[in-house]
């Protein structure tokens, strides 16, 4: 019996029946939007409303037995190893949807609705309910992939507006306590949050929102969802951009490897897409070594060509 087994054991033994999923060797190419990554030691998927005391159980036992968790939410900006992940994998899917409110610590503006996700509710989840309660401003979350969880965990970003505009309160697990945080946009910034350096689990957040007609909300919504289908995002299984953008550089990071011509560059069958200079796609049968090794070319190129030093968005796990 392994470790992980044994200790899964334990972990049951000692509480309530677990309500959820769990699989030994789970292939993490099913988890991802880049469809690569080997098998999970264990992956675990609580579901209702035991996630986060579940959870807390889990995390604090497996830091005293020495086991890794790694936290998947929605595997939209992350590359698997093709060996796999070692340890646990704590799924968050499960623990989604629209909840009332937590007791709330900002004051509140007449001009400003509140509304409540969990943290593996999925981006265009999120933003339909919400237009169907006449409520705009997550409406630049149209059409990406992902979960909220993880969009706040990197501050997702994308047409002038990013997750920290938005997000009033987050509700965490730290530490073995459920507390609340007031956002501070100062302690955010391009594609970084406070919780990357945090020991902590991320299980909702409140969002403050406006009221508005609800044809102007998907007016938007169609507008951002037809331009990401137009941008390729779809065509075939990938991460979205795979480097951040520097302003420091003058263009995007996709226009610069464009015109260094590496747009359609392959190794493998990973493939820079011939459509736009920042999107790596799986053709079909890429693995993560693939993946990793036209990255690092691609940096090489920067590097050697023009003297820049490209920032990856993708994180390889």
């Amino acid at each position: 019996m392994s470790t992980v087994t044994a200790f899964l054991d334990k972990i049951n033994s000692q509480n309530p029946p677990f309500k959820g999923l769990i699989r030994y060797n789970e292939v993490m190419s099913e988890h991802t939007t880049f469809k690569v990554g080997g098998p999970a030691e264990v992956l675990i998927r609580p579901e209702g409303d035991c996630f986060p005391e579940f959870s807390s159980i889990l995390l604090e036992s497996a830091r005293n037995e020495g086991i890794p968790v790694f936290i998947l939410g929605g595997g939209a900006n992350i590359v698997v190893s093709d060996q796999g992940i070692r340890g646990i994998v704590l799924d968050t899917t499960a623990y989604s949807g629209a909840r009332d409110a937590f007791d709330m610590q900002v004051s509140d503006s007449r001009a400003e609705e509140k509304l409540y996700f969990c943290a593996g509710t999925t981006m265009d989840d999120a933003v339909d309910y919400a237009a169907s309660m006449g409520l705009s401003g997550l409406e630049f979350l149209s059409g990406m992939p992902g979960c909220l969880g993880g969009a706040l965990w990197m501050n997702a970003r994308c047409y002038e507006q990013e997750m920290a505009d938005r997000v009033r309160e987050v509700q965490l697990l730290e530490g073995g306590t459920v507390l609340t945080a007031v956002i501070d946009k100062k302690e955010f910034a391009y594609k970084k949050s406070p919780f990357q350096t945090r020991h902590c689990l991320i299980l909702g957040m409140s969002f403050a929102l406006q009221k508005q007609e609800k044809a102007h909300i998907l007016e938007r919504m169609n507008k951002y969802r037809k331009d990401r289908e137009e941008k390729g995002h779809y065509r075939f299984p990938c991460a979205g951009s795979v480097f951040k953008n520097n302003p420091a550089f003058g263009k995007s990071t996709g226009l610069l490897l464009d015109e260094l011509g590496c747009k359609g560059l392959t190794i493998g069958d990973a493939q820079l897409a011939p459509w736009h200079g920042n999107i790596i796609i799986n053709k079909g049968k890429a693995s993560a070594a693939d993946i990793l090794a036209l990255v690092e070319a691609l940096e090489e190129r920067a590097r050697t060509e023009l003297g820049l030093t490209l920032e990856r968005e993708i994180l390889f796990i």
